[in-house]
């Protein structure tokens, strides 16, 4: 099966400061990087080297054609990336030394993306696919309706957090993955229990004490543990979590094992400093499991 990712691209510039600057503050950074990034972009490359057939479906300005180059590198097929005018996306990032972040975000052509262009990325798709979406673009809800309607199982990682826009998708969900704050957010907007949504699976992580799987069709709900490392930067540990998850149930793995699987991969992330160029491969995996 292949995994079609209406996602973000960001040009991600990072900088290593002492501590998150407070109002008004001026910090210098130790050290600033730049690199690819966005949650989309993030989730697409973690996909992918969970060995999961990933499309992207995305925009990009007249300054991010190395962007497009770099997820070609990583075994994304970026086939439905439209290049316009204009600025690329972007972040600015600010991480301390315990591996906190705060970040900026500049939209640009993740949020000028073509209806067509979106339904005609999607019709390429098979019965069984599954659409991956976040919420640092438009067209979701019409690609929700479209990826529904041909079959595909849809997956929404609820961040940026926005009630209407989780609520303009919520009829099309299979799964839905967010955070412990979206997860309080997502309850308290919709006045109703996570148990109690009409979406089959929920994934709710909670950062280092692991994730909760809520599955509303069997009334369960399941606590996974995290792996226990020492954290350098938690920017992106999220995004690769589920696209980890995402290329595992591509891939016909039980939850269980797909929850693992990604909890280890997001585990090896938070060791590392940067976003979507230094998200593990299965081969980093079995190397940590082994030590």
């Amino acid at each position: 099966m292949a995994i079609w990712n209406l996602g973000s691209i960001n040009i991600d510039v990072v900088y290593r400061v002492p501590h998150l600057p407070a109002p008004g503050e001026t910090l210098a950074a130790t050290e600033v990087m730049r690199g690819l990034g966005g949650k989309g972009a993030n989730m697409s490359v973690a996909a992918a080297r969970a060995a999961a057939r990933v499309a992207h479906i995305g925009a990009v300005g007249a300054d991010g054609g190395w962007t497009v180059d770099r997820l070609m590198e990583y075994g994304v097929d970026v086939r439905y990336v439209a290049r316009l005018t204009g600025e690329t996306g972007h972040a600015i990032i600010a991480v301390d030394d315990s591996g906190e972040n705060s970040i900026i975000l500049y939209s640009g052509a993740n949020r000028v993306l073509a209806g067509d262009m979106i339904a005609a990325a999607l019709s390429s798709a098979d019965f069984g696919d599954t659409l991956l979406m976040q919420n640092e673009t438009n067209g979701q809800a019409e690609a929700a309706q479209i990826a529904s309607q041909l079959g595909l199982k849809v997956v929404y990682a609820a961040a940026p957090f926005d009630a209407d826009a989780v609520q303009k998708v919520l009829p099309y969900l299979d799964l839905l993955v967010l955070n412990a704050v979206e997860a309080a957010q997502l309850a308290d907007s919709l006045e109703a229990k996570l148990e109690d949504l009409h979406i089959s699976q929920i994934v709710v992580t909670r950062g280092a004490d692991g994730c909760d799987h809520y599955d509303n069709i069997r009334k369960t709900k399941v606590h996974y543990p995290s792996v226990k490392v020492d954290a350098l930067d938690t920017t992106g540990a999220g995004d690769t979590f589920t696209g980890y998850l995402v290329a595992g149930l591509d891939r016909d793995l039980p939850i269980a094992q797909a929850i693992e699987l990604a909890t280890t991969a997001a585990a090896i992330m938070v060791t590392r400093h940067g976003t979507a160029d230094v998200i593990p491969d299965l081969k980093d995996i079995e190397d940590f499991r082994l030590r």
